[in-house]
């Protein structure tokens, strides 16, 4: 990743990163977000300011709770009474509309999953930040402190926040025997017209997952780094599974209700989903499958135009405190960046979810975004993101 993405980290090195922080100065003792002058004109904040009173955020929904879904689950509204900083947080639908949005520079961050967060450092949208200055990072899981989806040659891009796997999800009462493997979505016909799956392009990925281990022949090392031949034949097996899918979702509510009104029986899911539905009584059940699964780990990074840069690194410092992973990984059905919430979890949240387990951490592949230079000896052979796009509407018809 780090070959891949030099020309990136060149590009964004070059960037006045002390513009993205409200100061150029060298003086530490001013009120603003404050950095000290490096030889070449790249500059870090040394430390944080007074807040702006206003913070804009791009979330996935569920990541900025206040209260107004369910009092029990409220980060926001603490964070607005200690820092004086109101949040406004638009929730997107994919990683697309995270990255189109990030572009328009008006918001301050936002709560990219790596499928977008590689593009907006490549892009020059979102900025290196100082670690030193997140109080808690030292705590955060040490395969997420510097992953190649936030950090470049050393450089951070932002803060994990939350990460999970892509899980096979299917009704306990119409899907029998258990799945153990994907092929039921992908191969089987038992369930047609009551599979669902994911509407991004990146879910060429789950297909690529699938055929590195059914079909070995194809050579696939890594599903977001894929050659014409290796993209041709996901694409294919995904046109062949498009006759099974009832309905697409892009929001997490969407598949939920799909579940809820039988529209589904099967398919791939956040854990979000899992627990929303268990909750709710319904008979679903999770499952990650033998080949293993796609995922998402999310990092809070910061605009190159944040309007309020110290209220954003506070945003960043309050985010991954064990109180407010112990909130998020909660509500959202997820694995909190930082264990030490694991105190405030219990064990069994924290073993359900398997924040602790290497083995099974090893056993997701996270979103990427895909690139022409495939990260290897094949050099630039790949196919990159734009072509998958064209390809994810070829497979939808």
């Amino acid at each position: 990743m780090r070959m891949r993405l030099a020309i990136a980290s060149l590009l964004v090195a070059s960037m006045a990163i002390a513009a993205g922080c409200g100061s150029s100065s060298s003086d530490t003792s001013g009120g603003g977000a404050t950095a000290t002058g490096s030889e070449g004109g790249s500059s870090l904040p040394t430390s944080v300011g007074a807040g702006e009173g206003a913070l804009n955020l791009i979330a996935w929904e569920g990541y900025t709770e206040d209260g107004s879904n369910d009092k029990n689950y409220d980060w926001v509204t603490p964070f607005e009474k200690n820092t004086g900083c109101k949040v406004k947080s638009k929730y997107a639908a994919s990683s697309d509309e995270m990255v189109t949005l990030m572009k328009t520079g008006q918001y301050d961050g936002v709560s990219a999953s790596g499928d977008a967060s590689n593009r907006l450092i490549a892009g020059g949208d979102v900025v290196e930040i100082n670690t030193d200055l997140i109080p808690d990072f030292a705590d955060i899981s040490p395969a997420l402190q510097s992953p190649p989806h936030n950090t470049i040659d050393g450089k951070h891009y932002g803060v994990s926040y939350a990460w999970g796997a892509n899980v096979l999800m299917y009704n306990t009462k119409e899907v029998s025997p258990a799945p153990t493997s994907w092929d039921v979505v992908f191969d089987g016909t038992s369930y047609k017209g009551k599979v669902t799956a994911y509407d991004s392009p990146i879910y060429i990925a789950d297909a690529a997952l699938y055929l590195k281990t059914k079909q070995p022949d194809l050579g696939i090392t890594d599903p977001y780094e894929l050659t014409p031949d290796q993209l041709d034949a996901a694409v294919e097996l995904l046109k062949k599974q498009h006759s099974q899918i009832g309905k697409y979702w892009a929001y997490f509510s969407d598949e939920i209700q799909f579940f809820k009104q039988g529209d589904a029986v099967i398919g791939t899911a956040w854990p979000y989903q899992v627990n929303a539905l268990k909750l709710d009584k319904q008979p679903v059940a999770a499952v990650l499958p033998q080949e293993g699964a796609t995922g998402w780990a999310d990092t809070w990074m910061m605009s190159s135009q944040a309007a309020h840069p110290n209220c954003m690194y506070e945003w960043m410092a309050w985010a991954t405190t064990p109180e407010v992973q112990k909130g998020v990984a909660e509500w959202f059905g997820a694995a909190p960046a930082n264990p030490k919430a694991c105190d405030l979890l219990g064990a069994k949240f924290c073993a359900d979810y398997h924040v602790t387990d290497q083995n099974y951490f090893d056993q997701i592949a996270f979103w990427k975004t895909p690139l022409t230079d495939c990260g290897d000896d094949r050099g630039q052979t790949c196919t990159d993101y734009s072509v998958w796009t064209q390809k994810w509407a070829e497979i939808k018809g």
